[in-house]
């Protein structure tokens, strides 16, 4: 057992938070490990089952108080076009999560889609921002492969 403070719970952009953690995209989806707040303290997550954590959910300490998680600035690509329809077909037919705004996509950078993007005529500028992509079609969370479990098709 641990001194540390846990967290075993995952409140939805739940409540106030007594500090905040940030995290990158890939950091976001995580079962069991030691994270650190903004401000320095240590603390346990130690959730039942991988969860992908949202910017604006709170980390629930076994004590009470909450930590807000934050999306941190990371390496993207932000993705502009005539045909921004188009340009996302192809990024979601390479499996590739997309974060969807209005006006531009933003996605992982990544050589190889920007080559790709590049040869169907989209415009591709590096930026370093945080990156929320799309969670999927099947639930909120992360998209994975094309095993899906049960769904409406089974």
């Amino acid at each position: 057992m641990t001194d540390m403070p846990t967290a075993q719970h995952v409140e939805p952009f739940g409540g106030s938070a007594v500090d905040t953690v940030t995290l990158d995209y890939e950091s976001r989806f995580l079962r069991r490990r030691v994270l650190t707040t903004d401000t320095g303290v240590r603390f346990l997550v130690d959730l039942p089952h991988t969860t992908s954590l949202n910017a604006g959910d709170a980390l629930v300490l076994n004590d009470g108080p909450r930590i807000r998680v934050q999306a941190a600035a990371e390496d993207v690509l932000r993705i502009t076009g005539p045909n921004l329809a188009r340009i996302a077909w192809h990024i979601g037919n390479r499996h590739t999560p997309c974060q969807i705004a209005g006006d531009h996509l933003l996605i992982k950078a990544d050589d190889v889609i920007r080559h790709m993007l590049d040869t169907i005529g989209a415009k591709v500028t590096p930026d370093c921002v945080p990156f929320t992509p799309e969670g999927g079609a099947y639930g909120h969370g992360r998209t994975h492969a094309h095993a899906h479990g049960h769904t409406a098709h089974d």
